[in-house]
């Protein structure tokens, strides 16, 4: 399945990188200064004086061949081996195989930066470059702005929800504003912030009861709300009653099971907590399964085995695999990988992205081999929130669970999982042809039915119009899934979706945005009818 997913999943990179890790703060650490504490010494910076940042705002423009950072400079020279030229792919004399391949890109655009073409006589020729510059350019900036060292207020989360003050979840703004975050003042610190978030504010989206998915508005259906209103009864306190952490004592845990995942598993705890900051009176377990998980590192060490250094992405390129410490030899070890990321070292999103960074080891991390029977691991990380990960299949693993399911404390997430398509492992027996990823007895084929008959709804994202599109058609057509589930939520955008462009380094034209639509279905429920007679 790792194909598979890395094949539709290419943009799923991280939200940080290491020169913005240590701006992240946990929640319940946004600095606020009283009337009493202006009597108060402020704190010092060892150093004597807070250091400048390596880039001003006004000098985040910089071509990937000039970069300062080695990380991006990197990915310039990986981008110059594996995207054509646009221009030479579709003249005449190569789109009737004579001569040589399309020549690759060597050629930076002024104008925003990226290797686009082999020259410039191609790059002035081509017109429809225009209609994406720009957004490579913003591109280029946002990745220049992570790493510029400026303290990014965008990344300091908010700690506990006022039990008076409701959450709305129209848009990214309102939320915002209703959960006490810092002033989001650019669109750039709004691309960071939802580019972060988009994981588990898309789950809370989804879940929550005063979520935007209505029926009303034709998103939930009759079915959907019925599977809805069984979790919210768990997620949620009677009408009337507070919603506190005290509410929590007699309920029993919601287990989300994110499948396929990659850089969901790898983001800090604290940035998953905000999932537990959403619904106060109840307790969560997540799940991350798949083949593509990160794992902690192991024990006693500080920074990532040297026979994998080489070929970790650097920077905002890999997830933001470790866990923001709150300890004196946390912050150590932050600043020593900090160090080693200096590296230029990358490996680009092609159509197998390796997995993600090991995640820090906190003081609670546990080994689960044992009681799982793969690579896995358990944090109890508060008293509301638990995180486990498993590197396997979900096929695998699928035995522990399949007699405990229960709609109304489990569903399922998979993040742009890929459905429609085609495999690279398995071909169909009668065309010859790769049969597409929900069918492939070595991909989802074995797994959506299982998923289906835990009648636990199962939510799904897309990066694009196009790739829900796609998804949403596969389950037409495969085997043990076509006919067999309702739907609980129609296709369509997720407010909660990221705001970033993610490019593709084997062709920069191609731009997606993670998490852009959402959608959900449940296996099919049969009603019991009395039977009048024998005959």
């Amino acid at each position: 399945m790792a194909v598979s997913l890395a094949c539709a999943r290419f943009p799923v990179r991280a939200a940080t990188s290491s020169a913005t890790r240590r701006h992240i703060l946990p929640a319940g650490r946004v600095h606020s200064r009283t009337l009493f504490s202006w009597f108060k010494s402020k704190p010092q910076n060892p150093s004597g004086k807070e250091k400048a940042p390596v880039l001003s705002q006004d000098d985040l423009f910089h071509p990937f061949s000039q970069s300062p950072f080695p990380a991006i400079r990197a990915r310039g020279e990986a981008i110059q081996k594996l995207a054509p030229c646009p221009v030479c792919a579709s003249s005449h004399h190569h789109l009737h195989g004579h001569g040589s391949q399309p020549k690759a890109v060597k050629f930076e655009c002024p104008d925003c930066g990226w290797p686009t073409h082999c020259s410039e006589e191609h790059w002035a020729a081509d017109e429809e470059h225009s209609k994406y510059c720009g957004r490579l350019r913003e591109v280029n900036e946002d990745d220049h702005d992570l790493r510029s060292g400026r303290r990014l207020r965008e990344f300091e989360l908010p700690g506990k929800q006022d039990s008076e003050a409701a959450i709305s979840f129209a848009n990214w703004d309102v939320f915002w504003y209703t959960r006490g975050f810092p002033s989001m003042d650019t669109e750039r610190s709004r691309r960071h912030a939802s580019k972060l978030l988009t994981y588990p504010l898309t789950i809370g989206s989804v879940l929550h009861q005063h979520s935007g998915l209505t029926l009303s508005n034709q998103r939930v259906t009759p079915e959907g709300s019925r599977s809805l209103a069984a979790l919210r009864t768990t997620l949620h306190v009677p009408p009337g009653a507070p919603e506190t952490e005290e509410a929590a004592a007699d309920k029993p845990q919601m287990r989300i099971f994110i499948l396929g995942a990659r850089a969901e598993s790898s983001l800090p705890p604290h940035v998953w907590e905000q999932l537990c900051m959403v619904f106060p009176s109840a307790l969560f377990h997540l799940y991350f399964i798949g083949p593509q998980v990160s794992l902690p590192k192991p024990p006693g060490t500080s920074a990532p085995p040297s026979s994998t250094s080489s070929s970790q992405p650097s920077t905002s390129e890999s997830s933001a695999a470790e866990s923001i410490p709150e300890t004196t030899e946390a912050k150590q070890t932050v600043q020593e990988e900090a160090k080693t990321e200096e590296q230029p070292v990358y490996l680009p999103n092609v159509y197998e992205p390796p997995t993600p960074a090991p995640i820090a080891r906190l003081k609670r991390t546990r080994s689960s081999l044992e009681k799982y029977g793969v690579p896995s691991y358990t944090v109890p990380y508060t008293a509301q929130l638990t995180i486990t990960g498993m590197q396997a299949n979900y096929s695998e693993v699928h035995h522990l669970f399949q007699d405990t399911f229960d709609p109304y404390t489990d569903c399922f997430f998979l993040f742009s999982p890929g459905f429609g398509f085609p495999s690279a492992t398995s071909t169909s027996d009668l065309t010859g042809e790769p049969l597409l990823q929900i069918a492939s007895p070595t991909e989802w084929g074995p797994v959506v039915p299982l998923l289906l008959a835990s009648k636990c709804p199962i939510f799904v994202t897309g990066f694009s119009p196009a790739d829900v599109e796609r998804d949403v058609q596969s389950l037409s057509t495969a085997p043990e899934v076509a006919g067999e589930f309702d739907w609980v939520i129609t296709p369509g955008p997720n407010a909660f979706g990221s705001e970033k462009w993610e490019v593709a380094d084997f062709d920069p034209r191609v731009m997606v945005k993670t998490n852009w639509g959402v959608w959900g279905i449940r296996g099919k429920t049969r009603e019991v009818r009395e039977r009048n007679g024998w005959f």
